[in-house]
Parts: structure tokens; C-alpha cells; sequence
């Protein structure tokens, strides 16, 4: 039996130009932090900018809150939501068979990617204002080919995978109860079992992967992610560790 976990606000809209948005809209006037859940997004975004796609049926929702900590704290949530992810999907699908975390915040289905996370947040001298864990999850469709960048992970539905079928309101329930159980670890005990569960489900660890920055790639093997988020990589030159890239297998 899923219970939604207590001090959370749970809203679940019709249509919203993008639940990131509506986040920083309503932030200020928030008593705790809130799921909240788009049945349509008109303007979703991914990371950088891009646009995400969001057909109806699979889940576009966003998580505002306040964390205590600065912006670096606040960033580790990301390794929250993915771990909340995984259980959440594992949980509908009655096992974790296929099921590996991408870094930095996607979550992978038969080596496709099913879900995707994206943090925004707000802060002043001292601390974060607010921060949004944008989530969105292909439970019923997935992308077609020509919406994925050359070399990308291909994108899956968790329909069309393995032919379950959940609704978002369920599914948000269930990935609000993890959150909740992954958070309050968190906060009770730092990143450092965050990070070792994350680890235990990491897709392509020990692995040479290739990690694409702005101006430059740089290609090793995965050897481990370090106590502040980052991807490390052993090069022909030694360790090197990246605080954001895009990834590919």
C-alpha cells in the first residue's frame, strides 16, 4: 500500500506551460515542499535548454522545496531523485532487472533511457530560496528516434519495454514515498550512502565512456562517482573529475 509521504503538498494540474515554471511561480508562497503534476506541458524543457516531449500518460512532474545547505548540497538531490527513480519504477515492475542509473540524472531501461531529471533552483547570500527537481518519465510513449541527438541513448517508454502500464497520478505516489525514505537518509546521514546506493545501480561503471563538454570530450574508464557528485574518469593522463558533461556509451 503506497502512503503519500506527510509534509509534502501534492498538486496535480491539467495543463501548465512547464511544472518547472508553475515551481518557481508558487515557491515563494509555499509553507513545505510540493509535487507537482502536469497531465500536459506546453513549454517543457530539458537540460540545456532543450525541449522535452511529454505525451500524455507519462509523468511530468516537479518537486519545490527548501533545503537547508548552499547550492552544492542542494545539487546532490539529483542522486536523490534518481534513487527514488529506480525504486519507484522497480516497485511497478516487481523486480530491478534492466534498471541502471545514468550520471548525471537519467534513468535507464533495457540500456534506454526512461526517465530523465532536471534541477533548478533560486538563491540569495547564504543559501537556496528554492529548488526544483523536475522529473519526467516515458510510462506510456517514449520520443521517436528523430527527437534524440546522434549517439544518445535511445529513448524507451516503460509501456513499450516490458508492457506495464501505470497511470502518472500512481506512479507519482509511489515515486513521492521513495523521495521521502531516500531524503530523510540524506539528511539524516549525508551523501555518502546516497552516493554507494547510486554506485551499486550505475550504468557503465568500470567501463571507458566518453564525457562531452563544451569544448572538448574526454574519453575513460568510470571509475566511481566522488563526495561532492562528481564523475571520475581514468585517462591515459590519471584521474580526471568532471562536475557536469554530457555522457555517451
Amino acid at each position: 500500500m503506497t502512503v503519500w509521504p506527510e509534509g509534502y503538498g501534492r498538486r496535480v494540474l491539467e495543463e501548465v506551460d512547464s511544472t518547472l515554471s508553475e515551481a518557481a511561480r508558487i515557491a515563494p508562497d509555499l509553507a513545505g515542499p510540493e509535487w507537482i503534476m502536469a497531465r500536459r506541458q506546453s513549454a517543457a524543457r530539458g537540460r540545456r535548454g532543450r525541449a522535452w516531449i511529454a505525451p500524455e500518460g507519462n509523468l511530468s512532474a516537479t518537486l519545490v522545496m527548501r533545503p537547508e545547505g548552499g547550492l552544492a548540497s542542494a545539487a546532490l538531490r539529483s542522486f536523490v531523485a534518481a534513487l527514488a527513480l529506480h525504486d519507484a519504477v522497480a516497485d511497478v515492475l516487481g523486480h530491478g532487472e534492466g534498471l541502471a542509473l545514468k550520471w548525471p540524472n537519467d534513468v535507464l531501461l533495457n540500456g534506454g533511457k526512461l526517465a530523465g531529471i532536471l534541477l533548478e533552483s533560486s538563491g540569495a547570500a547564504g543559501g537556496i530560496t528554492h529548488l526544483a527537481i523536475g522529473i519526467g518519465v516515458n510510462l506510456a510513449e517514449a520520443p521517436g528516434p528523430e527527437a534524440v541527438e546522434p549517439h544518445a541513448v535511445r529513448p524507451v517508454s516503460l509501456a513499450g519495454e516490458c508492457g506495464v502500464r501505470i497511470s502518472p497520478e500512481a506512479f507519482l505516489n509511489l515515486l513521492a514515498m521513495h523521495f521521502d525514505r531516500h531524503e530523510r537518509q540524506f539528511c539524516a546521514l549525508g551523501f555518502e550512502p546516497v552516493r554507494l546506493a547510486w554506485l551499486a545501480r550505475a550504468a557503465r561503471l568500470g567501463e571507458v565512456i566518453t564525457a562531452r563538454l563544451p569544448k572538448s570530450e574526454i574519453t575513460g574508464r568510470f571509475q566511481t562517482v566522488d563526495f561532492a557528485g562528481n564523475l571520475v574518469l581514468e585517462t591515459a593522463q590519471g584521474p580526471v573529475t568532471i562536475p557536469a558533461a554530457e555522457i555517451y556509451f
